[in-house]
């Protein structure tokens, strides 16, 4: 089942009867479908790739040239021997000349070595930024996911009534018909179902617009259908200090304390740029000249070649150490960056527990009162059906029940999204 639902979201067009989507389904899809963790994960192979000690400049490199000139020169020599003077026109020369070099560095200051850890980091600060990406995609799925089961809540509500009103309207024809109520009952209960069934309406056309957006969520497109049948179950007992606890593990906090990392492994490259550097260089080298007339009419060497180069900076405008001192202020900002998403982390930690705590709490008392706004409607029923009460009371006692179901799906919503956030914050979401 599951696989033919994925098959027909992802491929097939939008079928007549819906298609049942749970939240494990809904996860899936998105994991496999987000735009944003395909970028991070692109991102990813980026940093592994680079992530290499060629790249940091500690593998040698080998190149090879070759040049071959073929030109045509007229040649005036006079020598004190004048039997050796030369004077020809058009005299036909080649210069061929070919070389096979290598180098490799031996030492210059450690900044091989902390280039290849700067590069290090950055594979695994963009590793802790796709787990914050997935981490931010599942959130986003169940509260889009959890939005569209509260909206169907609300339909339920307004059926519940609907039915009510009905069964008020039925009750007032009754009446009517042997003498007991008159057309201003009537009028009133119809006007009051009327405007049931236009808010019963608009509220399937939020329900329409919230399944379209959990639909771009997932990268699906936007007219397939889908339903979803499910209630919103909200985990109890979530402790602050266990998300405390847990909160080092965030992906942003952990990327954050990296880039400090980064920075300061920047400061050690920009600082090695003020010590000497040794390379060694090797290589072999051809060399055949030949012309048709003049002094010289063959020139050909070849052989190896081997040496060591040393570069000593002595003066740059103080160019590098004013590098160094700004690479030393991105260190202080980045650490002040990463104190600053602590710090937003922990207050959003704090508000979001507060919220959890106060709604659940809530959730209690609201299951209570809407028991009791049930079991009010069902006795003002009776008692209208019998004329020991009057339309107003019902209206009242009806009211008290929408009123009542609405702040209970609400507050089951809310409480739920403050769990989705306080995992997401302790990096707990998962299938």
């Amino acid at each position: 089942m599951k696989r033919t639902l994925i098959i027909a979201l992802l491929g097939m067009p939008a079928l007549a009867m819906a298609q049942q989507l749970t939240l494990p389904d809904a996860i899936n899809i998105a994991l496999k479908n987000s735009l944003d963790i395909q970028l991070a994960k692109n991102n990813v192979s980026r940093n592994a790739v680079l992530n290499n000690y060629g790249v940091a400049g500690g593998l040698p490199t080998v190149s090879a040239t070759a040049t071959d000139n073929e030109q045509i020169t007229s040649i005036n020599q006079e020598f004190a021997n004048t039997a050796r003077n030369t004077k020809r026109s058009n005299v036909a020369a080649n210069n061929l000349s070919a070389s096979a070099t290598g180098s490799i560095l031996l030492s210059n200051g450690y900044r091989v070595i902390a280039t290849k850890n700067r590069l290090d980091q950055l594979q695994k600060q963009s590793e802790q930024l796709l787990n914050a990406q997935i981490q931010n995609t599942i959130a986003g799925v169940m509260v889009a996911y959890f939005d569209i089961v509260r909206q169907q809540g609300y339909v339920k509500t307004i059926e519940q009534s609907i039915a009510v009103s009905q069964q008020r309207l039925d009750i007032i024809k009754v009446q009517q018909s042997v003498g007991l109520a008159n057309n201003a009952d009537l009028f009133q209960v119809q006007l009051d179902l009327t405007a049931l069934l236009q808010a019963q309406q608009s509220q399937e056309l939020v329900i329409k617009q919230a399944k379209t957006e959990l639909l771009r969520q997932l990268t699906l497109q936007a007219d397939s259908s889908i339903a979803i049948a499910d209630t919103i179950l909200v985990e109890k007992g979530i402790l602050l200090e266990t998300i405390s606890n847990r909160l080092t593990t965030n992906p942003d906090i952990i990327a954050a304390e990296q880039q400090v990392k980064i920075n300061e492994f920047i400061v050690k490259e920009t600082a090695a740029q003020r010590y000497p550097s040794l390379r060694l260089n090797g290589g072999y080298n051809f060399i055949y000249n030949k012309s048709a007339a003049g002094d010289t009419r063959l020139n050909n060497s070849y052989g190896p070649v081997l040496g060591l180069n040393v570069t000593i900076p002595i003066y740059n405008g103080s160019a590098v150490k004013r590098q160094q001192q700004a690479a030393e202020y991105d260190v202080k900002n980045a650490d002040l960056q990463r104190r600053g998403v602590i710090r937003d982390y922990e207050a959003n930690m704090v508000k979001t527990y507060q919220a959890y705590s106060i709604t659940m709490q809530q959730l209690e008392t609201e299951q209570a009162n809407f028991h009791i706004a049930q079991q009010l409607l069902d006795l003002v029923m009776q008692k209208f059906q019998v004329k020991q009460a009057t339309i107003l009371e019902v209206r009242e006692a009806q009211k008290s029940f929408e009123d009542a179901g609405y702040r209970l799906i609400n507050l089951n919503f809310a409480a739920k999204s403050s769990e989705i956030e306080l995992k997401r914050l302790a990096s707990m979401l998962a299938l």
